[in-house]
C-alpha cells in the first residue's frame, strides 16, 4: 500500500482528499503545518507527497526543495493560484504536478496512481538496469562499467575493463592471445598481440592479491589466458 503524506492547512481540503485516497487504496497522513510536514517528509517513508503553496511555517516551495535534496519521490503541488508564475517555480523546484483549486477529487487520485506508476516504473528499470558479475571479492558493474575487488574501487582503462568482462563472462574457457585481441580490441590479428599480455598484467596488478599466483585470470602456458571460478 503506498503511503501519502498531505500538507494542508485547510482542514476541509486535506480531509476531503485524504478520503478521495483513502477509498482508492492509499494510506494517508496529513499535516497542517508546514514546518511539522516539512520534518515528517524528510524523516518518514512517504511515497508521494501532496502539498500546499500557502502554509503556516514552511511554504510549499521550500518543502519541495528540501524533498529534492534528498529525495526523488514524486511531488504534487496544490494552490488557488492560477499564476503561471507559480507553476513555473514549483515545477523548478523539482514538483512533478501542479494542481490548481478547486479541482475535481477524481482528477486529484487519477494523477496520484499516474505520478506513482511512472516513478514504479522508474525505479524498477533502475533496479534491473545494472548488469553485475560477482566472484570471489571482484564485482564488475557492466552498466556502470565500474570494477570493485573487496568493496575498493579500482581505476579501469576502457580495454581494460572490456578484457576483464570478456574473460569473466566466459568463465573456465582458454582464450589465446590472437582471439582476446580479435574480440576486444575488434580486429583481425594482425597488430601487435603483445597489448594482450600488457593489458593483463596490468588487470592482475589491480584484481589479484599475489600477482604471481594469480587466482582469477590464469595463464595457460603456450594457448592463452583463462579466468577461473
Amino acid at each position: 500500500m503506498s503511503k501519502i503524506l498531505i500538507v494542508e492547512d485547510e482542514e476541509s481540503i486535506a480531509e476531503l482528499e485524504k478520503d478521495y485516497l483513502e477509498l482508492s487504496g492509499f494510506e494517508v497522513e496529513t499535516e497542517s503545518n508546514g514546518d511539522k510536514g516539512l520534518a515528517r517528509a524528510l524523516a518518514e517513508d512517504f511515497d508521494l507527497y501532496i502539498l500546499d503553496l500557502m502554509l503556516p511555517g514552511t511554504d510549499g516551495f521550500e518543502i519541495c526543495r528540501q524533498i529534492r535534496k534528498e529525495k526523488n519521490t514524486p511531488v504534487l503541488m496544490v494552490s488557488p493560484k492560477k499564476d503561471d508564475i507559480d507553476k513555473t517555480r514549483g515545477l523548478g523546484l523539482g514538483a512533478d504536478d501542479y494542481i490548481t483549486k478547486p479541482f475535481s477529487p477524481s482528477e486529484l487520485v487519477a494523477r496520484v496512481k499516474a505520478h506513482l506508476s511512472r516513478y514504479d516504473r522508474l525505479i524498477g528499470s533502475r533496479a534491473d538496469k545494472n548488469e553485475i558479475i560477482e566472484i570471489r571479492g571482484l564485482k564488475i558493474d557492466k552498466t556502470d562499467r565500474r570494477v570493485f575487488v573487496n568493496g575498493v574501487e579500482k581505476n579501469f582503462t576502457t580495454k581494460e575493463f572490456d578484457l576483464l568482462t570478456f574473460l569473466a563472462e566466459h568463465p573456465n574457457r582458454v582464450f589465446t592471445k590472437e582471439e582476446l585481441f580479435s574480440n576486444i580490441w575488434d580486429m583481425e590479428s594482425i597488430g601487435d598481440i603483445a597489448t594482450v599480455t600488457v593489458h593483463i598484467k596490468k588487470i592482475r596488478e589491480k584484481i589479484e592479491y599475489d600477482t604471481s599466483k594469480p587466482q582469477y585470470i590464469e595463464t595457460i602456458w603456450g594457448v592463452g589466458y583463462r579466468f577461473k571460478i
